[in-house]
């Protein structure tokens, strides 16, 4: 039996690493992930990781993870931006309002899939100028759902949060510890 991530991104990685859980490979998906007209975020979320998962390439034994997260205002799904403007538009929404962060995570070994839906949120400052102008440049928003990382220079921004600070962050470790248990991965076989 073999993990395989089906991500790309580095903080997953990592966070998977604090669990002691490292994958023995990494097969991101190549999907197409445009909501569909009048998609609600968190059922947009979901089926995104679910396809995600569905598209990885593995053997029957094998235990794919895949994960999608997005940041919501109401019903507005604020995705990766596309561009600088898109960037600075998403930030200039998010000021002084709470928002919602969704990640979704997706396990599949075999025909059998597990799935669960971490839902968080988090209040991001109304951001000056200087901030927005300054955070821009860092091109830290880039590839980054609602144009910030909690994690990064962005986290200067936000002041409260409500939820799972890892599910913020990209994979809540809490339930994907579970999901992984029950797919019958061995978690924390090395700890005493």
């Amino acid at each position: 039996m073999k993990l395989i991530l089906g991500s790309g991104s580095p903080r997953r990685k990592e966070l998977l690493a604090q669990i002691g859980v490292v994958a023995d490979d990494i097969r991101p998906p190549d999907i197409d992930e445009t909501p569909r007209r009048g998609e609600a975020p968190r059922a947009y979320c979901g089926r995104i990781a679910r396809e995600k998962v569905a598209a990885v390439r593995a053997d029957h034994t094998d235990i794919v993870l895949c994960a999608d997260t997005t940041v919501a205002l109401g019903r507005r799904i604020l995705g990766k931006p596309q561009d600088v403007a898109q960037a600075a538009e998403f930030l200039i929404a998010l000021g002084g309002r709470r928002h919602s962060i969704i990640t979704s995570v997706a396990l599949r070994k075999g025909d059998q899939m597990w799935h669960k839906d971490v839902v968080s949120f988090a209040k991001m400052k109304r951001l000056s100028d200087q901030e927005l102008n300054s955070y821009l440049a860092t091109n830290d928003w880039q590839g980054k759902a609602g144009a910030y990382a909690i994690q990064g220079p962005a986290g200067a921004f936000i002041p409260w949060i409500s939820g799972s600070f890892t599910g913020i962050v990209g994979l809540p470790l809490a339930e994907t510890a579970a999901l992984l248990s029950a797919a019958g991965f061995p978690m924390y076989k090395d700890f005493p």
